[in-house]
């Protein structure tokens, strides 16, 4: 452990200044986001709201980045990350406060469409500006630590803010959970505004102004010629697949322990501290199994692959040690290797697609987040959990399946480390 702590520490010294200052903003998000997270879906409930319109907020984010994903990539683009970055955390939070004073089911449904166009802007920046500040040595640790940054800080998040509705209701005489919930979600969304401090200190390393000829002589190609590039689709198709199954069931692990197993709201905090924490280690470790395992995408396979296994363990585990012992696992598993794909993913492109690229990922991925959290909903209220786990594990497994037929490797020699050409796809 002491040696493998020394050695990641002399990987993060690598880390240039901008790449740091980033990783402190994810920290300061996964921190004082953690109560949003945890107690949002709780809130809508006991407010008195129905399963249905749960599903309905949970979806409504993923339909405007489904419609304006693509042209907030453009935008992040022309903008500059560190830009766009903040003018939609920004945006995004004001938003979110909308949606936890709004005292009407519209209001709350369109602050949550506002919430998914403009949370875009400042997600769609991470990844080309991660490209952009890293080089080929300090890249797969980059986005492993920046996707490991929030639940580690998480972790504390969730435990602090187990603890928090009962505080508040103490300090503040408050008469009902759900207002109690209502304080302790403005608290943690004020508070988040401290992200944008580290990121207003971030110096962007400098590129071709957009619209410059490309390294090859090559104009930058439209936004239609590199989404009907056979490449871009394979690197979506699997996004579409394993984004449905995540959105119908991920959303909803804090109201399935909350009912099937009576889990208080400081049990919920500790579970889901625990599990941060589990994922931010794995993501730390992820880098080091690529050579261990062959490469990227047999890591990405292997993965995701064993977290089905403790996705059903989850579901329908007779002992409630057990499920979560699945969730802990399968958090870890599938959390572990998603920095990996992302960054193959840029990896395959010019920089100056970057933003065009990881938009149409997204945008298959929120194909499943506009869809999912309301069927999930319409299926709680009259079936229960158990179908929503076993049609997650089937889209999954899916997924896993195209990913593999798609990017397996043809020879001993990865192709993740040599950018693949657009005519060998």
């Amino acid at each position: 452990m002491k040696s493998f702590l020394h050695s990641t520490l002399n990987q993060f010294r690598l880390l240039n200044r901008p790449a740091r200052l980033f990783l402190l903003a994810l920290f300061l998000d996964g921190l004082l986001f953690a109560g949003w997270n945890l107690f949002f879906n709780l809130y809508i409930i006991e407010a008195g709201y129905s399963r249905d319109f749960l599903g309905l907020v949970n979806a409504a984010p993923s339909l405007s980045a489904l419609l304006l994903g693509v042209p907030m990539g453009l935008l992040s683009d022309r903008m500059g990350r560190k830009r766009a970055m903040m003018t939609g955390f920004a945006l995004a939070n004001f938003t979110i406060i909308g949606m936890i004073l709004g005292h009407s089911e519209t209001v709350i449904l369109v602050a949550a469409l506002m919430l998914g166009a403009t949370s875009q802007l400042y997600v769609l920046s991470q990844a080309p500006f991660m490209m952009k500040t890293s080089d080929d040595k300090t890249r797969d640790l980059l986005f492993s630590l920046s996707f490991g940054m929030f639940p580690l800080a998480s972790t504390a998040g969730n435990f602090l803010a187990g603890y928090l509705p009962g505080l508040f209701t103490h300090w503040f005489n408050l008469a009902t959970s759900a207002a109690a919930y209502q304080v302790v979600l403005l608290f943690c969304v004020v508070l988040s505004f401290l992200v944008l401090v580290p990121i207003a200190f971030i110096h962007e390393p400098k590129t071709g102004k957009i619209g410059e000829k490309r390294e090859s002589g090559e104009p930058r190609p439209s936004i239609w010629k590199t989404l009907l590039r056979p490449l871009t689709l394979k690197l979506a198709i699997p996004n579409l697949a394993i984004g449905l199954g995540a959105a119908t069931l991920v959303p909803y692990f804090n109201v399935f322990f909350a009912e099937r197993y009576r889990m208080g709201d400081s049990s919920l905090g500790i579970l889901f501290s625990a599990g941060s924490l589990l994922t931010g280690i794995a993501c730390i470790i992820g880098p080091r199994l690529v050579g261990n395992l062959g490469g990227k995408v047999r890591t990405v396979v292997f993965g995701q692959g064993v977290s089905l296994v403790f996705l059903l363990m989850i579901g329908f585990s007779p002992w409630p040690w057990l499920a979560v012992v699945g969730f802990l696992v399968r958090g870890a598993m599938m959390n572990m290797v998603a920095p990996l794909f992302d960054a193959f993913a840029l990896e395959q492109s010019h920089e100056s697609e970057h933003g065009a690229v990881n938009s149409i990922r997204n945008l298959a991925w929120n194909v499943g987040w506009t869809v999912g959290p309301y069927i999930s909903g319409l299926v709680q209220q009259r079936y229960g959990f158990s179908p929503l786990f076993i049609s997650t594990a089937v889209l999954y497994a899916l997924g896993i399946s195209l990913t593999w037929i798609f990017f397996r490797p043809k020879s001993s020699q990865d192709p993740l480390h040599v950018p693949i050409r657009e005519d060998a796809i």
